[in-house]
């Protein structure tokens, strides 16, 4: 079980992909949140150390997926879609 603050932290992130991501890769302020985020799964989680390192060593967007599938399960493709597209969905 991971803690409120590591998935509410994770949301934020992937809500505000369009703010924190260019080119499917963190910027600086996406890294400031990501790595608060690894400091308390690191501390609550010591098993989780490959996957943290891998994340610090590479913060694509994949890598942030993988650990939000960890975290929040399938819920991380629907906030990604919602960031992305907005929450409207149109058919043509």
């Amino acid at each position: 079980m991971f803690g409120k603050d590591i998935g509410y932290l994770l949301k934020k992130l992937l809500l505000g992909y369009r703010i924190y991501f260019h080119n499917d890769v963190l910027n600086s302020d996406g890294r400031r949140i990501l790595e608060e985020i690894l400091r308390m799964l690191m501390y609550e989680h010591p098993e989780c150390r490959k996957l943290i390192y891998k994340i610090r060593r590479n913060p694509d967007l994949e890598n942030i997926l993988k650990l939000g599938e960890l975290v929040l399960g399938k819920e991380v493709y629907e906030l990604l879609d919602l960031a992305i597209h907005g929450p409207y969905s149109y058919r043509g």
